[in-house]
């Protein structure tokens, strides 16, 4: 029995649409409900969840359903059931997710969205009908290539790389252990056994570059590799670019270094960019690294169910849009399980105390970002003054007031030290020396950096 006082206060949502009459606009939302979960259209209640009520004639209902039938293909036929409240009526059309999509409105495909019904771009149809036919791009075979175009080093690598992860034995030749796990069917190799083993590399390319501002362009890099190479040089790239920080151990000859950001993030956007990509689109995968950000971005918005909203949580279920490409990549111990990445990204970067990570789906993709306001560095300031000697409090002095305050002025610490700026200007020069400190930059406008000699 529908509670309808308790639908009206909840107001609509991802199940739920209001109408104060039947119109195209009703189909069109029962559309977008068999192309998402499901839902329930309350014929005869404004927006603002009031009761308005309906006119129903003796033909009416059949009449709806028939136009409901003739405009929708495949043809949908939604329950209908009359309910009346406050001596008025209301008509409740309900539809349950339709297995085969995407169902069509007069040739136009919606899917619900939130509170809303979204037009379906082409890709999207693509992906909705693969995903409900349990299909993937990258299963399709190749319309290029040929295993003879296959690199036997590669797969040979790739075939080592699984039996070490323990995750999948494979045995026999090159051909037999691609077969065993979907990449060649029967004699047609895949669209994934050709984006992971061509020799001539992927006929998609991973722009790359470097940034000062978003039009001034420091280094510029197009990759188009196979995959799995396509990761690696990506990697190495973005870390040639990286700013280096250093940890003290308390060992005067030791330091760590420290990346401006965290490696595994990195890595597994990197593999989110190349793994989840939609291979239908021109467009290239395109990574920027800023003073203070790296942006990732490619084509393809968030595939199936998912939302936004999930990727916030960390017990979200994702679908695969490339299940053979996800597979690979899992068995050669690269992704973990499905729909872990994120938890991972922000576990990572729980370690960098300013560290920010953004994602959201903009134009023909999927945008996200890692972008920090102070680098990390980790300097154990009670460790560097271990490295003075005791006795000499005015050089801690001095490592003190540079830690709080790495833009201040030699008069201010001469100041501070209660010596003359000469003086003062000695005992900096004897800890450069050292290898405890470090003037990053010019006079004007440079900093000081608290350091430790190898």
């Amino acid at each position: 029995m529908i509670n309808i006082s308790d639908i009206l206060k909840q107001g609509e949502g991802l199940t739920v649409e209001f109408k104060t009459s039947f119109n195209e606009e009703v189909i069109e939302t029962l559309v977008a409900f068999a192309n998402a979960k499901g839902g329930v259209v309350y014929v005869g209640v404004n927006d603002s969840g009031k009761i308005v009520g309906v006119t129903l004639g003796k033909e009416t209902t059949q009449q709806w359903l028939n136009e409901i039938k003739s405009k929708t293909e495949p043809s949908i036929s939604p329950d209908l059931e009359i309910i009346e409240t406050e001596n008025k009526m209301i008509a409740v059309l309900s539809v349950q997710e339709f297995p085969v999509k995407p169902i069509a409105c007069k040739n136009r495909y919606f899917k619900r969205v939130q509170n809303s019904n979204h037009k379906l771009a082409v890709s999207e149809i693509s992906d909705l009908y693969m995903q409900s036919m349990q299909y993937s791009w990258d299963s399709y075979p190749s319309q290029k290539y040929s295993f003879n175009d296959l690199d036997i080093n590669k797969i040979a690598k790739f075939i080592d790389k699984v039996n070490s992860t323990k995750r999948f034995n494979l045995t026999g030749t090159e051909r037999e252990c691609l077969q065993k796990i979907r990449l060649i069917n029967k004699d047609s190799i895949t669209n994934a056994a050709a984006l992971l083993f061509a020799k001539e590399g992927s006929a998609y390319n991973v722009h790359l570059g470097r940034f000062k501002t978003p039009s001034m362009i420091i280094d510029d890099r197009m990759l188009r590799q196979s995959l799995f190479e396509a990761v690696e040089e990506t990697q190495k790239y973005l870390i040639s670019q990286m700013k280096v920080a250093f940890e003290i151990t308390g060992i005067t000859t030791q330091r760590t270094e420290i990346l401006e950001y965290p490696l595994p993030a990195v890595r597994e956007l990197i593999l989110n960019c190349l793994i989840h990509r939609d291979y239908l689109s021109p467009v290239d995968v395109q990574i920027k690294m800023f003073d203070n950000s790296i942006v990732f971005f490619n084509p393809g918005k968030l595939y199936g169910d998912i939302t936004i909203e999930d990727l916030n949580t960390n017990t979200y279920h994702a679908s695969a849009r490339n299940k053979l490409l996800a597979e690979a990549f899992y068995l050669t111990g690269d992704i973990e399980k499905y729909g872990s990445g994120f938890k991972r990204i922000r576990d990572e970067i729980a370690n960098y105390p300013t560290m920010q990570f953004e994602y959201a789906e903009i134009q023909n993709g999927f945008q996200t970002t890692l972008k920090y306001l102070e680098q990390k560095t980790d300097i154990n300031l009670k460790t560097v003054e271990k490295t003075v000697e005791k006795t000499d409090t005015i050089d801690a002095k001095i490592i003190s007031l540079m830690s709080e305050n790495k833009n201040i002025k030699v008069s201010e610490i001469a100041n501070a030290i209660k010596r003359g700026v000469s003086v003062t200007n000695e005992r900096i020069a004897k800890l450069k020396t050292l290898g405890i400190l470090q003037r990053i930059g010019a006079d004007k406008g440079g900093y000081w950096k608290i350091t430790q000699k190898n």
